[in-house]
């Protein structure tokens, strides 16, 4: 990634299925900016509360402390002294999420985004696909089908929960491919 001048800000969006490997991108940047000397902030929704209360954890173990944070809104005021932002489970946040991130992006911070872009059913998982269409980068990370081996970019729900959203690790999730996902019948 080319960075051009200091004063200009942009999104990145780093998407994909559970297990792709959507933090782990999302920690290496971040780390790469504290390596540096840039002024980072690291953020996730408090209800991600599967490995650790206060830190990114990626389902490889990789961390880096973060500041859980119940809204998207919060995040302006989390971010306001950084040059850059880091989001973990932006998919957690809604929809405000997408005005947050151009905001900051338009006050010159560097706005990295991670999140699945698909929830449970297949379908396309706000506020991913908005970010998509106004991030200058886009990441799409591919898991491994634990059915079949192949290349994954869905989320197979293994429990009969039907909310939209069900904070969970590989007791409720599975990373799958296109022909391998059973998507909910109801």
């Amino acid at each position: 990634m080319n960075v051009i001048q200091s004063d200009h800000g942009w999104i990145e969006v780093i998407c994909g299925s559970m297990y792709s490997g959507k933090s782990e991108e999302l920690i290496r940047r971040l780390r790469r900016c504290q390596i540096a000397r840039q002024s980072v902030s690291i953020l996730k929704p408090q209800i991600d509360t599967r490995y650790s209360n206060d830190y990114i954890v990626s389902h490889s173990d990789l961390k880096i402390p973060s500041t859980p944070v119940n809204s998207a809104i919060e995040i302006l005021e989390a971010a306001a002294d950084s040059d850059v932002v880091g989001i973990d489970e932006a998919q957690f946040f809604g929809m405000e999420l997408v005005a947050v991130c151009q905001q900051l992006s338009n006050n010159g911070k560097r706005v990295i985004v991670a999140g699945l872009d698909q929830d449970y059913r297949g379908d396309p998982f706000e506020p991913i696909p908005q970010l998509l269409a106004v991030a200058e980068y886009i990441t799409k990370t591919l898991a491994i089908c634990m059915v079949c081996g192949n290349p994954a970019n869905r989320t197979q729900r293994l429990t009969q929960d039907e909310e939209r959203v069900v904070v969970g690790g590989r007791k409720i999730y599975e990373a799958r491919c296109r022909k391998c996902f059973k998507p909910p019948l109801n």
